[in-house]
């Protein structure tokens, strides 16, 4: 046992190397790098990004080095950051690592993207920090256990510690430095899973948070401002006040053997990733058997308690965002349009055909999907029919695990169809994007996808 975690992990992160990283890493690195810009671009016009938008053109310079994805203008390494998380955080197609329950994407590469841009670093400089973020913000989630995504939002309390490590990289901060860094960012980490219930904007503002608040706990940590030094495991830190179920070995496990973010995995459909195995087990249902909506009289879904926790408060969707965090609406539309897309949620999402259908749904704690959760997220239901079927479906490894993961084919035509969503590039701009990216390793100046530089 490690009797400090929080500095062997500082460490790990401080002192990580390009050429230590596997290559299988750094490739899977740049498939969520093209994911995640997908997400990003798929914000743009979205009243919540738009609003923490119009707040740092409030608050924030007119120009500068980093670009906001979603307008295209510059500005400060903290505000592009800002907004480029919100808007990669709301059309629930970033990327999610199942053993944390934390999507790391959505924290971790605005503000890398944000810093490089200003200091002027390489590609590999970019996918060494990327990797530190992933593999800090990952095990902090795991060590945090169960008890702590029932009540707090993962993304917004561990993702600020993953936007510290992974500018602390790029920073080059010295091991006590990135502990600094560390204590700083956790004594700043929040995000409470209430937002649900009301339909309210919260989501945006945890991940929009997170990493603003991690990248300045590394420029902090940078000159000298000192932070707490057992914040992960101590006993005020963010264990003892976020947790009882934490475990601080897996907040050092296998540090250089086990690569957590090689285990991430991307999201097919368009609505928080506790629907997808039941979505995929009732595709599979629906596809063997050629069923209408209208055969189907029942759906039960045998789910994990995280996905009761979550989705369970949302009874009654009134918008887009929070129908896509209804197990009922996430079900109907794959009944009704066999997939669950941004185009049938904008479209459908109270479509009277899938409401009716979402009263058909129900979900059951199972003790088999329970007990491999979070590490496995299977997916069991069965379908009882009105002519009297009772038929079932299950998925061991949902659409885009790492199992049963996205080709860069398929990662390029999900990006593609984000990025037309919202009109904020043209298939042609994606494609460049594609190929910088790609080639990131080769790079020796990151410079600006989108926007006009002004250096």
């Amino acid at each position: 046992m490690n009797d400090h975690p929080s500095k062997a992990l500082a460490s790990f992160a401080a002192n990580l190397q390009f050429d230590s990283i596997p290559e299988p890493v750094l490739l899977r690195a740049a498939d969520l790098f093209v994911d995640w810009f997908g997400s990003a671009l798929a914000g743009k016009g979205a009243r919540a990004v738009e609003t923490i938008d119009w707040f740092a053109q409030q608050m924030g310079p007119a120009t500068g080095t980093s670009e906001v994805l979603i307008s295209r203008r510059q500005t400060s390494p903290l505000f592009a950051a800002m907004v480029n998380a919100a808007s990669s955080h709301f059309a629930e197609q970033d990327d999610v690592h199942n053993g944390s329950v934390f999507h790391p994407a959505t924290v971790v590469f605005p503000a890398v993207l944000a810093v490089a841009q200003s200091i002027g670093c390489s590609g590999r400089d970019i996918l060494t920090a990327v990797v530190a973020g992933y593999e800090v913000g990952i095990r902090i989630g795991e060590f945090l256990g169960r008890s702590h995504y029932k009540v707090f939002h993962t993304t917004g309390t561990a993702g600020t510690v993953a936007a510290a490590a992974a500018v602390g990289r790029l920073l080059q901060l010295s091991p006590d430095q990135m502990l600094h860094a560390f204590g700083s960012a956790g004594t700043q980490a929040a995000g409470l899973w209430e937002f649900l219930r009301d339909a309210a904007d919260s989501k945006q503002l945890h991940a929009a948070k997170a990493a603003s608040d991690g990248l300045m706990a590394a420029y902090l940590a940078q000159q000298g401002f000192t932070g707490a030094q057992h914040i992960l495991e101590g006993p005020q830190g963010m264990a003892a006040g976020m947790s009882s179920d934490a475990d601080p070995d897996k907040l050092v496990d296998r540090l250089g053997e086990r690569w957590t973010l090689a285990e991430t995995s991307f999201k097919f459909h368009s609505s928080c990733r506790h629907t997808h195995p039941a979505a995929d087990a009732l595709l599979e249902v629906i596809k063997k058997h050629n069923l209408d909506p209208e055969e189907i009289a029942r759906v039960t879904t045998y789910v994990h308690q995280g996905a009761i926790d979550v989705l369970g408060p949302v009874v009654n969707p009134q918008t887009v965002h929070q129908a896509k965090f209804s197990m009922g609406i996430v079900l109907g539309l794959i009944a009704q349009f066999r997939v669950a897309g941004l185009s049938e949620f904008e479209g459908y999402f109270n479509d009277s055909r899938v409401v009716a259908f979402s009263k058909k749904v129900q979900m059951v704690l199972d003790a088999e999907v329970d007990s491999a959760y979070p590490a496995r997220w299977i997916g069991k239901v069965t379908v009882e029919t009105t002519d009297g079927r009772l038929l079932s479906g299950r998925v061991d490894e949902p659409k885009g695990d790492p199992g049963n993961t996205l080709s860069r084919v398929e990662l390029e035509q999900k990006a593609l169809r984000l990025a037309a969503f919202s009109n904020a590039a043209t298939p042609s701009e994606m494609q460049a994007i594609f190929e910088k990216i790609w080639h990131l390793a080769e790079c020796n100046k990151i410079a600006s996808f989108l926007a006009i530089s002004s250096v």
